[in-house]
């Protein structure tokens, strides 16, 4: 097995992990806000960033600490039994490490994340702050209610903005974002191959930093790396190939850790991940550019949150197979409720599918404590054996 670091020049993954490192004041985020560009904090992946980009603003994903910290100051806000990813988000900005934005944009998706939205609102004063509703189904009437929160969004970003936003600028920001959305296909058809040039911690690393950095620049870090990998003679081996699925997960270290002992992270079922990128707005010459923007931003690789499960499930499978994946980690957050109450779901399907499943209850930000390594350990050598 090798978790070395990508053999390439400092100006690709280097810039990639220094976005991360130094967030949420990373460099690029500081140098728009200094050139005068207004900086919009986004919450949850039914946010459509194509808005925000295209009312002149860069969008900058909200999340919490890179590690499992104590959160003293996000917890006497939010009860305990709240979710310690929107605790630890809250906790930086109660802290002034957002003090930089100019809006914060959440879905009301689940109770954590409504819940961090009003509490933001009133102890981390913004500009401009707006929840969106998003439905639970895909119905048509579903996607009418979503289209008209779509509109909201617009009007009152417009009218923040003092700006107007067009079908051309619309247009031109779905183009850019598909674009980042092709490039982290071609990436991650890369981990089909036996021995992948790049593995699951590095990916996180690029996919944290794909909302971290303009799209434009990111863009163009992508497709460097992108060539690299293609000349690069670096390969990675595992024991198993690992799926990792769950809640929302930034930390590339609790990857690294499972891929030291042995485990070849492959693919994902995460909003940080594969269904932040999973699909591209279509768009033809007779829909508007707002619409089909909605359109896609509803029907994406599902959360957990959605209903009914079997759309999720079946995209869940075909990664499977496509990945060759031997085995599921599940991490979930303590209290993350959709994913918690989809658990005996997933196994189940995982079961009758022939695939194991370990299930991790966690903190968010954790790196892998000696007892989560103990379980994995022992789910990797149970891969491992099956191998025989």
């Amino acid at each position: 097995m090798s978790v070395d670091k990508i053999k390439a020049p400092p100006s690709v993954m280097e810039r990639f992990r220094e976005a991360n490192s130094t967030f949420p004041k990373s460099p690029e985020i500081l140098s728009a806000k200094k050139q005068g560009q207004s900086v919009m904090g986004w919450v949850c992946t039914y946010v459509p960033e194509e808005l925000l980009h295209a009312a002149g603003a860069l969008p900058v994903r909200i999340s919490g600490y890179a590690r499992e910290t104590d959160l003293q100051d996000g917890t006497a806000y939010f009860y305990v039994n709240n979710c310690s990813f929107a605790r630890s988000c809250l906790q930086l900005g109660l802290r002034g490490e957002y003090e930089y934005l100019d809006g914060f944009v959440a879905g009301s998706t689940c109770d954590a994340a409504r819940r961090l939205f009003d509490l933001w609102r009133n102890y981390v004063p913004m500009p401009f702050s707006h929840v969106m509703t998003v439905p639970r189904k895909y119905s048509e009437r579903a996607h009418d209610l979503y289209f008209t929160q779509v509109l909201e969004l617009k009007t009152g970003l417009e009218a923040h903005l003092g700006v107007e936003i067009t079908n051309d600028a619309l247009m031109k920001s779905i183009a850019l974002h598909n674009e980042s959305r092709s490039l982290l296909r071609a990436l991650n058809d890369l981990r089909k191959l036996d021995e992948p040039p790049i593995n699951g911690s590095q990916t996180m690393e690029v996919l944290n930093a794909s909302s971290r950095m303009p799209k434009e620049s990111f863009n163009d870090c992508l497709r460097g790396l992108l060539r690299d990998l293609e000349r690069s003679k670096l390969r990675h081996k595992g024991k198993a190939r690992i799926m990792i699925a769950g809640s929302a997960l930034n930390n590339a270290e609790f990857i690294q850790s499972i891929e030291r002992i042995g485990g070849l992270v492959v693919t994902d079922e995460l909003c940080t991940g594969t269904r932040y990128w999973a699909d591209p707005v279509a768009v033809d010459d007779h829909q508007e550019p707002l619409k089909a923007i909605a359109r896609r931003y509803l029907n994406n690789f599902p959360c957990a949150r959605m209903y009914p499960s079997d759309e999720r499930f079946q995209r869940m499978l075909q990664l499977i197979r496509e990945f060759r994946v031997e085995g599921v980690i599940s991490q979930t957050i303590r209290y993350c409720s959709p994913y918690s109450n989809d658990l005996p779901l997933l196994s189940d399907l995982l079961s009758r599918n022939g695939t194991p499943m370990l299930s991790l209850d966690v903190e968010y930000g954790t790196s892998g404590s000696g007892q989560i390594l103990t379980r994995v350990q022992a789910f990797l050598e149970m891969l491992e054996a099956r191998r025989k």
